[in-house]
């Protein structure tokens, strides 16, 4: 089962509270203005800063 559109709505970038985008292939939620990727573990979201990882450039 995939992450409902209900809940990406409500989801938000624990560090910065901006929106946060689902990644196409399902396996993170990106915060652009951290440029942090949160990882998607089982369609569970991981909303935790130390499980993040940096987006490169």
């Amino acid at each position: 089962m995939a992450l409902s559109k209900e809940l990406l709505d409500i989801l938000a970038c624990p560090q910065c509270k901006q929106p946060v985008e689902l990644t196409p292939a399902g396996d993170a939620l990106v915060c652009q203005a951290c440029r942090l990727a949160y990882p998607v573990r089982d369609d569970i979201p991981i909303m935790l800063v130390e499980e993040a990882k940096a987006l490169e450039d």
